[in-house]
């Protein structure tokens, strides 16, 4: 929608990302690009107009790339340039370690997206044709248009988060592999033991009895049918605090026992099944402990920076879920709206329209997977817990006009907690129920 002089709020994002680029990539400074491999680096020092002033390749690792910066000072101050702007793509740790060092010489910094490094390949010659060193100059021609960003400049708190989530992240993959791999293990030597419960694999109860069941069988259930089931209890009853339970469910506990009798399954697998099965709870189990410090160091980390109880303000959302959101966006306060985090997430819908033709909406997945898996977890509890949450889904799926699916109500509902939590963040004030409904005045809304 236009406004006074007709620019639109994304004529005036635009121009306000421009300006900041543009604070970096001056006219002033020549542009060093850089392909970054990890031993071998092919550099370019070009001007704003796209001409090649000298081009260098150095074997080296990226941290031992000052001697390639102070060549590129060198060749632009020969051209009259004041600095340089350092240019890169993305490249693993790579760019870290160089933007490091460009700014440690007081030299601007840049990024460059490696899909518009992959489209710019065919727009420049009309081929696919990849090298090191035309990839060189496309950074730096990508560069000198703009077209790139401002990398995140992470505290060391926050990059702390960061790795910390991402370990999260790997744990949780591990654990869910390994309750994968028991439930295939037992489907083909013990199936039996599966149908004691509705979800037996995630049921504490059902895990301690079953590393009862394996610590003791030696490869054959039906041996423990000897000690009684009352010593079996007792001895799930021990196991269970290892796992985190604290009260048995004697329905599954029972259905076990009744289950060692069972003879189902393919009987020659029996044995090496159970025997590696019971490896993998261990595997598990260690894994589990793992990951629960993983979340308590994580918490910690949120506290530190002053944001526990910002964060868990918001009904439904833990402290431990803002934590997880806040370590794959970094701080929220780097996006200039809620708009422009729940794109960096790749939840904002994607429009297709042109004149009278209107298309499908998607969302664009443009973004951060780990950022949008984390918002769409969140919802679930926050469906439960938090009444503006539930009046929002209950809207958008009743509605008359442009009724929305229960899973499109659930990224909506995502994309409403990304923009909360950078709200409460960013104005240091508490989550309120009347402003995020939107029944506050509209001083308190902008503050």
């Amino acid at each position: 929608m236009a406004q006074g002089n007709g620019l639109t709020r994304g004529d005036r994002n635009r121009n306000r990302k421009l300006g900041e680029l543009r604070a970096v990539v001056r006219a002033d400074r020549a542009v060093l690009a850089i392909d970054l491999g990890e031993d071998k680096q092919v550099a370019v020092v070009m001007d704003h107009d796209n001409r090649v002033l000298a081009r260098t390749t150095v074997r080296a690792k990226a941290h031992r790339l000052g001697g390639l910066v102070e060549w590129g000072e060198k060749v632009a101050g020969k051209q009259g340039f004041a600095g340089l702007v350092v240019a890169c793509e993305p490249t693993g740790h790579r760019w870290m370690a160089l933007m490091a060092l460009a700014e440690s010489r007081g030299h601007g910094f840049v990024g460059v997206q490696p899909l518009a490094v992959h489209r710019a390949r065919e727009s420049d010659d009309y081929t696919y044709a990849k090298t090191d060193h035309r990839d060189s100059y496309l950074i730096g021609k990508l560069a000198a248009r703009l077209e790139c960003y401002l990398p995140e400049q992470a505290t060391e708190e926050w990059a702390q988060l960061r790795h910390l989530g991402a370990r999260r992240a790997e744990l949780i993959t591990a654990v869910t592999g390994y309750r994968q791999q028991a439930g295939d293990l037992l489907g083909c030597a013990w199936p039996a033991a599966l149908d004691v419960a509705r979800r037996p694999l995630e049921s504490v109860t059902w895990q301690a009895a079953m590393m009862v069941v394996l610590s003791r069988c030696g490869g054959h259930p039906g041996r423990l049918r000897r000690m009684g089931y009352e010593k079996f209890l007792a001895a799930v009853r021990r196991e269970l605090p290892r796992w985190g339970g604290q009260k048995l469910c004697h329905a599954i506990v029972k259905g076990l026992w009744d289950a060692l009798a069972d003879p189902a399954g393919v009987t020659a697998q029996r044995p090496g099944a159970l025997e590696r099965l019971h490896m993998v709870l261990e595997d598990w189990l260690a894994l589990r402990a793992r990951l629960a410090g993983t979340q308590k160091r994580m918490l910690e980390v949120l506290d530190s920076l002053g944001l526990t109880e910002l964060a868990g303000s918001i009904d439904g959302v833990s402290p431990l879920s803002a934590a997880v959101i806040l370590a794959e966006s970094g701080d929220p306060s780097r996006f200039s709206s809620g708009r422009a985090l729940v794109k960096h997430a790749g939840l904002n819908p994607s429009e297709h329209s042109s004149a009278t033709m209107t298309g499908q909406s998607r969302i664009s997945r443009r973004g951060r997977p780990g950022l949008r898996t984390a918002a769409w977890r969140a919802v679930w509890a926050g469906l439960r817990h938090n009444t503006v949450l539930q009046a929002k889904y209950r809207h958008l799926t009743t509605r008359e006009e442009s009724r929305l699916a229960a899973g499109q109500a659930r990224v909506a509902c995502a994309a409403a907690i990304l923009r909360w939590l950078r709200a409460v963040i960013t104005a240091g004030t508490a989550w309120d129920p009347a402003i995020a409904a939107g029944h506050a005045a509209p001083e308190a809304i902008a503050a």
